[in-house]
């Protein structure tokens, strides 16, 4: 069975963890829990780079979650076109390592344009269990 569920999050830093608790709780009424500390991390990393560099003034960013079959996809989506990039953060830097981490945790991951404006930066994760209605 698919799942899926998406939430509107105003562009303001209490939103980070708002977002955390929207896809932790989702995965959990899913029955999804063996992946949920890892895509809970991805989303904290991709909603902060969504607030820090790819919301427009005014503007929020959008968390899309599905899962189907063993895997679970989460996009975030934001209203600039931007495209982030993958850094290599020396010891004493302060950030830089959310993409590195994504792509460590995650199966796959990647951006489109999102149509009007804005992109979307998905990531898809191998999960046991199922969905539950």
């Amino acid at each position: 069975m698919t799942e899926t569920t998406r939430r509107f999050f105003t562009a303001r830093p209490e939103s980070i963890s708002q977002a955390r608790k929207f896809v932790t709780d989702a995965l959990a009424g899913w029955g999804l829990h063996d992946r949920a500390e890892d895509i809970r991390l991805c989303v904290s990393e991709l909603a902060t780079n969504a607030l820090v560099h790819g919301t427009v003034a005014d503007h929020g960013f959008l968390v899309k979650l599905d899962a189907d079959e063993g895997e679970v996809r989460l996009e975030v989506h934001d209203s600039r076109r931007r495209l982030p990039e993958v850094r290599q953060a020396a010891d004493t830097d302060l950030s830089g390592r959310g993409l590195t981490l994504v792509s460590v945790l995650a199966a796959d991951w990647g951006v489109l344009d999102r149509t009007p404006v804005g992109k979307v930066v998905w990531s898809c994760f191998k999960a046991e269990g199922g969905t539950t209605s």
